[in-house]
């Protein structure tokens, strides 16, 4: 274990940084840090263990130690290397909410199994927030005296400036570089945590729904508009279409054709309460193939033509005295 390793960092700091460690690399903080800590593990494996838990962390999980909470990780056993991005920062108020479902103690989290599909984003978001950390406006935009960041207090590692690296870290030294680090962090987290499965969720035994029927309600949800179809929806979940149906039809209620409707006729009341889009556009905007269907359909949800129901929102005008 090195000086580095046994480094703590100050609580105002934001680093990010990327490590490739062999066997024998460990770091242990009994009481700590004041910062969060996330580890990204690309390749390899890494060993952690905290308030009597222990886990493994191999690529695609996702490892969040709260500011507090003892640290204690290292390359896992057998394991040739542990390659990881990691970053410490201070959460936005949101953001523990997310990593609720996934803590293993009191402070740590693992969000195991992050989709492959996602992992070169994750990637490229821990290579922007790198990047990131050394950015300083335009020369010109501003005077070299607002641009330049005074070296931080309290460091550790010989950390001296901002933007210096130091065993492949850099520490966002200027408040704007501090925010963009901070986006790349929030972007890794939203996908990793909305992505991964639950620790404990059951697959398909009707405690937790149909990962597959939960699958195609969420590609209706994100684009009701799309030109879905029991076929299209069927082949997004690894389905015959028959299956799919029926699957679909027993976890809601509802047969998957009449729930795009659904969804397209809700996207279209919010087109229609929040903008100034004609009935032809919200239309067509929503997935329907005509403003005469659209009208029957949406007439059938909410007992109004759009017109009229458009109306039926707008808050009346009042004139003060």
């Amino acid at each position: 274990m090195t000086a580095d390793d046994m480094s703590v960092p100050a609580a105002e700091m934001v680093i990010v940084g990327h490590f490739d460690r062999a066997p024998g690399y460990a770091t242990r903080r009994p009481a700590g840090s004041p910062s969060w800590l996330v580890m990204w593990t690309q390749a390899g494996a890494g060993l952690g263990g905290q308030a009597g838990a222990s886990f493994t962390a191999g690529p695609g999980d996702l490892v969040v130690l709260a500011a507090g909470a003892a640290q204690h990780y290292r390359v896992a056993p057998g394991a040739e290397r542990w390659r990881f991005w990691w970053a410490h920062f201070q959460p936005r108020p949101s953001w523990p909410g997310w990593l609720g479902p996934y803590a293993r103690a009191a402070g740590c989290h693992l969000v195991a199994g992050v989709p492959g599909a996602l992992h070169e984003r994750l990637d490229q978001a821990f290579r922007r927030a790198l990047r990131d950390s050394r950015w300083l406006p335009p020369a010109g935009a501003v005077s070299v005296a607002a641009s330049t960041a005074a070296a931080p207090s309290g460091t550790d590692a010989g950390v001296a400036a901002a933007g210096a690296t130091v065993a492949g870290a850099a520490v966002a030294g200027s408040a704007a570089a501090r925010e963009l680090v901070l986006g790349a962090v929030e972007e890794v987290l939203v996908l990793a945590t909305a992505s991964a499965r639950h620790p404990g969720e059951e697959s398909g035994d009707g405690k937790g729904g149909d990962p597959r029927v939960g699958r195609a309600l969420a590609l209706i949800a994100a684009e009701p508009g799309a030109p879905h179809s029991v076929a299209s929806l069927a082949r997004a979940v690894a389905l015959s279409p028959s299956r799919f149906a029926h699957l679909f039809t027993a976890e809601t209620g509802t047969p998957p054709m009449r729930a795009v409707r659904q969804a397209r006729v809700r996207h279209a009341a919010r087109l229609l309460e929040a903008t100034d889009m004609d009935v032809g556009q919200v239309a067509a905007a929503s997935g329907f193939v005509s403003p005469f269907h659209f009208s029957r359909a949406f007439r059938q949800e909410y007992g109004l033509p759009p017109r009229a129901y458009r109306l039926s929102r707008q808050v009346p005008h009042t004139t003060e005295i």
